[in-house]
């Protein structure tokens, strides 16, 4: 018996070898790849690939569903994308983006740490700006456990906010506010 796997929906986050302090503002095509963390819902599992496995992960985002992440769509799609033309458009891939659906409500963005602290309890381990540091420095377990830890406070929102149908959105000097989340395509 055959039987037919679904779609796999996966956790996607992406560090650099420098930032845009380094290359100019918005300057996309001269950010380096230096890691990319996935989490595949399908394998129950969590990879990391370097900056030479970029084929392989590819693969995984190609045949992926859905792409679940936090401002994916203004970075990480955009950084990787250079590396897949002629091949395959990352941007035809259904997607997720945490951030986008928190701008696109509110008017305003809001970080990472300060939803993960304010939602789940607990926030990151870094700062994205610490990324390209340990990369240069040749900390490489560091930043794959640095960029899983982003993975994860992702995946962990997002289940959060399919569960009960909403994430707090932490507020300057206010209480947070409720935002409703649908995340049906």
């Amino acid at each position: 018996m055959f039987i037919l796997e679904e779609k796999d929906i996966i956790v996607l986050d992406i560090e650099t070898k420098n930032t845009f302090y380094d290359v100019g503002r918005d300057n996309f095509d001269a950010l380096e790849v230096s890691l990319v963390g996935v989490y595949s819902y399908n394998q129950d599992k969590f990879f990391t690939f370097e900056e030479n496995e970029l084929t392989a992960v590819g693969e995984m985002i190609k045949n992926a569903g859905v792409i679940v992440g936090f401002s994916i769509s203004r970075f990480d799609l955009p950084v990787l994308q250079k590396h897949f033309i002629g091949d395959f458009d990352i941007f035809s891939i259904p997607r997720i983006d945490i951030l986008d659906e928190i701008e696109f409500a509110l008017g305003r963005r809001v970080g990472l740490d300060i939803l993960a602290k304010t939602n789940l309890g607990y926030g990151k381990n870094g700062h994205s700006l610490e990324a390209a540091g340990l990369y240069h420095d040749g900390k490489i377990e560091e930043l794959k456990n640095y960029c899983l830890n982003d993975v994860k406070i992702t995946k962990d929102l997002y289940e959060l906010a399919k569960r009960q149908g909403y994430l707090m959105i932490p507020q300057k000097e206010k209480e947070p506010t409720k935002l409703s989340f649908d995340f049906s395509l």
